[in-house]
């Protein structure tokens, strides 16, 4: 799949986001080994600890329909640079997807395209609980 095409309905699910405090939109597609997609957004609560990321709404939405196997998550924000994971939504997408293309975008319609493990380098695994 073109990672252009990706990064756009990434930029679709912002429109699905709420945000109710922070105002900060975040899309998320999650491209699965067999080419589906999974959309995800934030979703904010009054008590921040229980929000949650795009990122991470994608990726339970997959996990829950029975997906074991991706290749690239996208992501939107309503920033004007790219777009990062947070610390928790790296560690996610080491332990769920594995070794994926992170593609970020930014307001210039641009993409940024690193692996997993460029985002979370020595990243804690189940080879660390033995």
């Amino acid at each position: 799949m073109d990672y252009t095409l990706l990064a756009a309905q990434a930029i679709q699910a912002k429109k699905i986001s709420l945000p109710t405090y922070s105002n900060f939109h975040v899309g998320a597609a999650l491209l699965t080994a067999d080419d589906k997609i999974y959309l995800g957004a934030n979703i904010e609560t009054s008590s921040y600890s229980l929000t949650i990321c795009a990122e991470r709404t994608a990726i339970f939405k997959a996990i829950l329909e029975g997906e074991r196997k991706f290749k690239a998550i996208a992501i939107a924000s309503d920033a004007e640079d790219f777009i990062a994971p947070c610390g928790a939504c790296r560690q996610i997408i080491s332990d769920l997807c594995g070794e994926i293309d992170i593609i970020m975008t930014n307001q210039k319609d641009e993409l940024k395209i690193l692996k997993t493990s460029q985002l979370l380098p020595f990243a804690f695994s189940d080879k660390d609980l033995q």
